[in-house]
């Protein structure tokens, strides 16, 4: 029997070993997602909304770092997501009109990782079904600075919080060396709205690699008070690896 482990919101490979045996199984996925970002920042009641399409993606995008890791033993699986970014925008509009202010200068800086726990309910050849329980972890810190600058000061503003979440993974196989995996997750906490959907199609191209492409779309609303606003959605297409160490 041949078991499909797939990282939390990320693109893993089917493991070698069945999941019903006594050894820990381990994948790590690395993968870019060309992600489509809008919806409003603010700090000290100053606010602005801002979009960046997926045509944008790679001038918004300064930097960026992503990956994810499964660990599995039997039904048992530990999917760990990470996901660091740097995004600007020279153009941002004030959602408020500030007297002599055309634009905004906007920057942001976003960390996310999401460590969860789970179970596989269903595990057979074909349909493997996850249900999984974890936490979200943000780090967003923004910029904002007037245009024409001197007029007002510059905001400058960073958030640390943690949102609960649940949800399931469903993989199936549609042959021998290809399969389709749909995920999804939802919570809240610190957050208002917390959730994210991924869909996905894997090819393996060697018994311990897979290569894959889909679509994710990750919404927060943020707003714990009238000093920080952080209210975006990010969609897009993603792509990536994963290598099955064991």
């Amino acid at each position: 029997m041949t078991s499909q482990d797939q990282t939390s919101g990320a693109i893993a490979a089917p493991a070698t070993n069945p999941a019903d045996d006594d050894k820990w199984h381990l994948a790590i996925s690395p993968y870019l997602w060309f992600a489509g970002v809008h919806g409003t920042i603010g700090a000290r009641d100053r606010s602005a909304s801002f979009h960046a399409s997926v045509g944008d993606v790679l001038s918004k995008l300064n930097i960026g770092l992503m990956g994810a890791v499964e660990a599995r033993k039997r039904r048992f699986v530990v999917p760990i997501d990470f996901m660091w970014i740097k995004l600007s925008d020279d153009t941002a509009i004030p959602e408020e009109a500030y007297p002599g202010v055309s634009t905004i200068k906007a920057k942001m800086t976003e960390t996310i990782f999401t460590p969860k726990v789970g179970y596989r309910v269903v595990d057979s050849p074909k349909l493997q079904t996850d249900v999984l329980v974890g936490l979200r972890y943000w780090h967003l810190g923004e910029n904002l600075s007037f245009q024409p600058s001197g007029i007002l000061a510059d905001d400058s503003q960073a958030a640390n919080f943690v949102d609960v979440v649940a949800g399931a993974k469903i993989s199936m196989a549609l042959s021998p060396k290809a399969s389709v995996t749909i995920l999804g997750d939802a919570g809240g906490g610190q957050a208002n709205v917390d959730y994210q959907v991924a869909a996905y199609l894997g090819y393996r191209i060697k018994p311990t690699v897979m290569l894959g492409v889909g679509w994710r779309y990750l919404d927060i609303n943020y707003r714990p008070s009238s000093t920080f606003v952080y209210d975006a959605a990010q969609q897009g297409v993603l792509i990536g690896a994963t290598f099955n160490l064991k």
